[in-house]
């Protein structure tokens, strides 16, 4: 089969996204070389620079197809507000658990890429402004009267948690969280919140 081909059915761009994306959650972005990914996406310098042109377009398609998966996952959650953000505090309490959990990719792509002007920063805002926006529209239905701030710092809070799942003991993140997310929406909205 010519490196070309799509294997089992699978895009070559979509194999090449796979193979950068487990290798750069494990590795690192900056560790992991282009001839790396063509190797595992069992493919050629040709094809992948096809499909992007620089290694730095690799990582933002990345990025984006992180965000895309995690949005799709946001399309289910609850529409009871309160159920909803708890379920978010959950997911990210149960992804801080499972082996092999490296932080969050977003957290880890912008410590590599500093530049806030770089193109792999602008896909890191634009998933945060998206998860921002998400957070802040939920506690609105609250009624909180300053949604932002709550949204920023319940945020904040999972970045810590994202963190700190990866480098304490990450057993306890999702109680953590939950606990300090209740804490948080009991200062911004203390009639919508119970228990």
């Amino acid at each position: 089969m010519a490196p070309d081909t799509p294997a089992n059915g699978r895009p070559v761009r979509e194999r090449l996204l796979d193979a950068a994306g487990s290798l750069f959650y494990r590795e690192g972005i900056r560790a992991v070389s282009a001839d790396k990914i063509i190797a595992a996406a069992g493919t050629t310098k040709v094809t992948f620079y096809r499909h992007f042109p620089t290694k730095d377009d690799l990582v933002a398609a990345y990025l984006e197809e992180q965000s895309r998966r995690i949005r799709d996952a946001a399309g289910a959650l609850p529409d009871d507000p309160c159920e909803a953000l708890t379920a978010l505090a959950s997911a990210m309490g149960e992804e801080a658990c499972r082996p092999g959990f490296r932080g969050c990719p977003f957290i880890n792509a912008a410590a590599e890429y500093p530049d806030p002007g770089h193109p792999v920063r602008a896909a890191i805002d634009r998933h945060r402004t998206w998860f921002h926006a998400l957070v802040a529209g939920l506690v609105a239905r609250l009624g909180a009267p300053d949604p932002e701030a709550a949204a920023s710092q319940l945020v904040m809070l999972r970045d810590g948690a994202m963190v700190h799942g990866y480098v304490s003991e990450p057993d306890s993140v999702g109680i953590s969280l939950l606990q300090a997310g209740r804490a948080v929406l009991r200062f911004h909205a203390p009639a919508a919140v119970t228990g």
